[in-house]
């Protein structure tokens, strides 16, 4: 199934303008009509006492098709999980990771409260008994994730399944500066997303080193923001790969727009094809869809494309230790995805001699860029769903919502590691760099005009 066209909806599930209201809470959208009515059985009531046990039985009700609910022990309990029939609790039973999701977008489970918290107290109980899990879990967990090589063909293909659904979607609750999908960085916490954003790309510049004149590589481009502020601000040269169409045609008229067509080359390529000698080599947001059996290749490709005192920058969502993506993830929103442990990130650098020079990581950064963005999606939600359907809203509502509560859990993290040559000795003594600026700094950083962004 595909959450990307509004065509490609569940077959058998029929809109519904009111399912009904129970206990002061309306639900509307899509039931399975023929097994609505279902009578409850005890065996169904004990069933979902016993859903609710598993995940830690959170604060609210599970609501069954009749009505009748199974509530944990609080004066309000909220939020509110509505079963529209029998099939939907138990497809939940079989796979949870990958048909809880699925029967969410399609509006068999419908949902109300905050399902960001939701799902953050839900994931904690589950990492925290993760375990003590049994055979049968874990085999069912293992069957919802598709193990496929990443060629270039299929790297492309599922660049094009997330990233070539529309710029015009993407820019309803990204920042509008730079179009920055990916972390912020907020060292002030009252700072707005647009503001976050551009600390993101000081904060990433600054640990480069960048000078003017460096020549700089970057893997995977997204829209072109990144590319564009380090030749703008900080004098650099880039060539930038991407395979997604849409952001490649964005960025080179962004480029254009800017008088940076000279600076910035945007290739609609894949990675792996990279040549020539760099000074700095960059990936923001590409590791996670590059794939561990690819890792010692990248690493090659590094090696051959750094010169002797060059350095780099790795970016990426990543986990404390192995573990395959969330299934539904996976499956519906980010195919091929696979967030690594620091120990895996190593097979990048450990063959070919990369020294690793520091290791960030902005969790937490995540979460509140999340925030901003689950609130615009919000926000814009109604030309949302004009521009594709209302199961494409229920599907961005819930990877947003459940990336936000993995953030928050701890189960992913956002790393930033920094790297070089082991016979480069020309590296930073300390972190000085990136938190004291003289007024050699000072011009180096200069600012956006309009930011409040201080160097």
């Amino acid at each position: 199934m595909s959450y990307v066209n509004k065509h490609q909806v569940t077959e058998g599930i029929e809109r519904h303008a009111e399912v009904g209201e129970k206990n002061g809470h309306s639900f509307t959208g899509y039931t399975n009509t023929p097994l609505f009515h279902e009578r409850v059985t005890r065996f169904d009531r004990w069933l979902a006492r016993a859903m609710m046990e598993v995940v830690g039985s959170p604060d609210g009700t599970l609501r069954l098709w009749d009505g009748q609910s199974v509530s944990a022990h609080v004066d309000k309990p909220m939020p509110v999980i509505q079963y529209g029939n029998r099939l939907a609790m138990w497809k939940t039973l079989i796979n949870p990771e990958l048909n809880w999701g699925d029967l969410y977008c399609n509006g068999q489970i419908q949902f109300q409260g905050d399902l960001a918290v939701f799902l953050e107290t839900v994931y904690r109980h589950l990492y925290s008994t993760r375990e003590n899990r049994s055979w049968l879990h874990r085999f069912l967990v293992w069957l919802g994730h598709r193990r496929i090589a990443n060629t270039e063909a299929r790297a492309e293909e599922n660049i094009h399944h997330h990233y070539d659904i529309g710029n015009d979607f993407y820019k309803l609750w990204l920042d509008a500066e730079a179009m920055q999908y990916t972390c912020g960085y907020f060292p002030d916490p009252d700072m707005t997303l647009e503001q976050a954003q551009l600390a993101k790309m000081h904060h990433v510049c600054r640990k480069l080193q960048l000078n003017p004149g460096d020549t700089v590589v970057e893997a995977g481009c997204g829209w072109g923001g990144l590319a564009l502020f380090m030749a703008k601000h900080y004098g650099v040269k880039v060539k930038a790969y991407n395979i997604s169409k849409q952001q490649i045609i964005y960025a080179r008229q962004c480029a254009e727009q800017q008088g940076l067509s000279d600076r910035v080359e945007f290739l609609l390529d894949d990675y792996r094809n990279i040549t020539g000698k760099f000074d700095v080599f960059l990936s923001v947001g590409m590791l996670e869809h590059v794939g561990r059996g690819d890792y010692p290749a990248l690493g090659a490709l590094i090696e051959r494309c750094l010169k002797p005192e060059g350095r780099g920058l790795i970016h990426t969502i990543g986990r404390i230790k192995p573990a395959p993506m969330n299934a539904w993830i996976e499956r519906r929103i980010f195919p091929g995805a696979y967030p690594p442990s620091l120990r895996e990130m190593m097979e990048i650098f450990e063959p070919k001699r990369l020294s690793v020079l520091d290791v960030e990581n902005l969790r937490l950064h995540y979460a509140k860029t999340l925030d901003y963005w689950l609130q615009r999606f919000e926000q814009h939600r109604d030309e949302v769903a004009a521009m594709m359907d209302e199961e494409f809203v229920r599907a961005w509502r819930l990877y947003l919502a459940g990336s936000i509560a993995a953030f928050r859990a701890g189960e992913l993290q956002l790393y930033q590691v920094v790297f070089a040559r082991d016979t480069n000795n020309d590296v930073p003594w300390s972190r000085a760099h990136l938190y004291r600026y003289g007024s050699e700094s000072r011009r180096k950083l200069s600012v956006v005009e309009g930011d409040t962004i201080h160097a």
